[in-house]
């Protein structure tokens, strides 16, 4: 999000476009309103066992994911916003074959759509960041209960679940670097999926984010994500294993004017269990309203 933020001692720091996988802090500003939309391109080289160690996807698999996200300052310190993606999947190559000997395929459509609210708790300091408060629903709206065996999973596109996330997200400037956490828990009602019921394990999602302006319109972003898988607070357990992701993105973004931006970046994962694992650049295009 297009921002230009104003330290406790009245320094204004660089503007920015802020994380590029992560979330920003600050609410945007009452009455005004933002567009992001991201094209991002994942490449799996593998997946990881779950032993934490590298081995063969059984195949080649490219995704295309667009998420079209607008965001909405409805009150002072409240932001809301909804993030539409749609994703297509390509899969070629792939083993074991579908029921009829098919080894590619492709699929796309709307993935689940999501809705946050976030509220500033803590305005920052001299000494401590910024800190705000949010909740988001995943809804269902993803493709996943009449698969075909044929599309060798590639049209699974949803997880058919209501998904709760509680969380912070945590901002400094300490120049000249411009620096973002998150920390979120989320929950996933019980889903059928293919005609198979499925029990998701609640997990936790941690980012890192630190941005450097260079010189002229030119702003460097490096970040850190991860998600880990744990047991559920409420329901029956999970009867799905537990899996972990860990990546960074090294990042370029250009602010061209008060309105207009765009953000290069390329995700890397680093180690996992029980996922794939991607190489996916991103390209991310911003726009303020007003």
């Amino acid at each position: 999000m297009l921002s230009e933020k104003e330290s406790p001692a009245g320094e204004k720091a660089p503007t920015t476009a802020g994380p590029v996988v992560g979330d920003t802090t600050v609410p945007i500003r009452e009455g005004k309103a933002n567009l992001e939309v991201r094209w991002a391109l994942g490449f799996t080289g593998g997946s990881f066992n779950p032993h934490w160690r590298r081995v063969s996807a059984r195949g080649d698999f490219v995704s295309l994911e667009v998420p079209v996200k607008f965001t909405y300052g409805f009150a002072k310190n409240w932001e809301v916003y909804t993030i539409i993606p749609y994703l297509y999947n390509w899969a070629g190559n792939v083993s074991p074959s579908g029921p009829k000997g098919e080894r590619s395929t492709d699929f796309g459509g709307l993935r689940d759509v999501n809705l946050t609210f976030k509220y500033l708790l803590l305005e920052e300091t001299p000494k401590g960041p910024a800190v705000a408060g949010l909740f988001g629903v995943n809804f269902p709206t993803g493709h996943c209960r009449r698969l075909n065996p044929g599309r060798l999973g590639q049209d699974q596109l949803g997880f058919g679940a209501y998904t709760f996330t509680l969380g912070f997200d945590l901002y400094k400037y300490v120049k000249p670097f411009l620096l973002y956490g998150n920390i979120w828990y989320s929950m996933s009602t019980d889903a059928t999926v293919a005609g198979e019921p499925v029990f998701y394990r609640d997990y936790v999602t941690v980012n890192l984010a630190a941005e450097w302006a260079l010189t002229g319109p030119w702003v460097a972003v490096l970040e850190f994500y991860s998600q880990w898988d744990g047991g559920r607070l409420f329901g029956v357990r999970s009867n799905l294993a537990p899996a972990a992701l860990l990546g960074v993105v090294p990042g370029l973004e250009c602010i061209m004017s008060p309105r207009w931006s765009w953000t290069l970046g390329v995700a890397i994962d680093l180690a996992g269990r029980n996922n794939y694992l991607k190489y996916t650049p991103i390209f991310t295009f911003y726009y303020n309203f007003n």
